[in-house]
């Protein structure tokens, strides 16, 4: 069996029927899933989702920049950038339990499995999925 494949997508491309997956495993990365969400995934895994500290300030941010008048996609991404999200978010890849969680999707992807990992944000926002995408793949020599 040769190596599996690691991608990406949203709850709600998986609700309209928007993305054909085949038979990959879908696998959450949030840390509170609605009740919902748990119909459209086989797992979540939510050491891999957004440390709370982070998640609250930077909802917070996007909040204020909404209210301001900013779009929800626009206000989402500026957030985004202003409370660092990217570079907090790869910190918390680095802790022992977001890299145990990692190596063990990994050693999957490795073994043949194919999994796409879900969270609710649309294509047009700034994700946490991106980033786990790239982390899995380093682990498993693959791109």
């Amino acid at each position: 069996m040769g190596r599996g494949t690691v991608s990406e997508t949203y709850h709600a491309a998986l609700a309209h029927g928007l993305a054909d997956l085949g038979e990959a495993t879908r696998i959450g990365v949030v840390r509170r899933p609605t009740a919902w969400f748990h119909g459209e995934i086989d797992e979540n895994v939510p050491e891999l989702g957004p440390p709370e500290e982070l998640l609250s300030e930077f909802q917070e941010r996007r909040e204020g920049l909404k209210t301001r008048g900013m779009c929800d996609e626009g206000a989402h991404n500026a957030a985004w950038e202003e409370v660092g999200f990217g570079e907090r978010y790869d910190e918390h890849l680095g802790s022992p339990e977001a890299r145990e969680v990692l190596s063990g999707l990994a050693e999957r992807v490795a073994g043949g499995e194919d999994i796409v990992l879900v969270c609710y944000e649309a294509d047009s926002k700034r994700c946490h999925r991106r980033p786990l995408v790239d982390a899995i793949e380093e682990r498993t020599g693959g791109a």
